[in-house]
């Protein structure tokens, strides 16, 4: 689910952070690319740490800024297809729940929930169960396993589904 990458980049510092120690500006330089970012490969960039700059940087005619090459660690949030996690429910419609993951909400469809036909209750915002009776309301903690995972340009754009179906998934009863 979380996971600390080691990066290798390019950054360019501008003139304005010439006072800063280099490695501090490398860093601020790589937080405001990267960070709240997707990459498809790796997946949400949540945090950029440890910039180390790498040798002489260079300057290049017409432009004030100087580049230099840069190791950095990065906080990256990634779902692989199966992996099973919890999560609470954030919102309830009539075509599923949504359910918290970190920095992104999944999708578990309505006919994902649960082994049983499943009715939107609109005045009260929960689905319930036609034979058990069994309720998921928002704020109910559950676990699911990721169906599929489709990272894209944004974190909106980005889309998660899960399932709640197979045995030990669902609702966790609290104690």
């Amino acid at each position: 689910m979380y996971k600390l990458i080691t990066f290798e980049d390019s950054v360019r510092i501008p003139p304005n952070l010439f006072g800063l120690k280099l490695n501090d500006a490398a860093e601020k330089m790589l937080r405001e690319r990267y960070e709240r970012t997707v990459d498809k490969n790796y997946g949400i960039m949540l945090g950029i740490f440890n910039a180390k700059i790498k040798g002489d940087g260079k300057i290049l005619p017409g432009d004030g800024a100087a580049y230099f090459d840069v190791k950095y660690d990065a906080l990256v949030f990634a779902l692989e297809v199966n992996e099973v996690l919890e999560g609470e429910v954030s919102e309830i419609v009539e075509f599923g729940a949504f359910v918290r993951l970190g920095p992104i909400d999944g999708l578990v469809h309505v006919s994902q929930v649960a082994n049983e036909f499943l009715s939107y209750d609109k005045k009260n915002t929960q689905l319930i169960g036609k034979n058990s009776k069994k309720t998921i309301k928002k704020g109910d903690l559950v676990r699911a396993k990721v169906a599929t995972v489709s990272f894209k340009d944004t974190i909106p754009n980005s889309k998660i589904a899960l399932t709640m179906r197979p045995d030990g998934l669902g609702k966790i009863s609290k104690k």
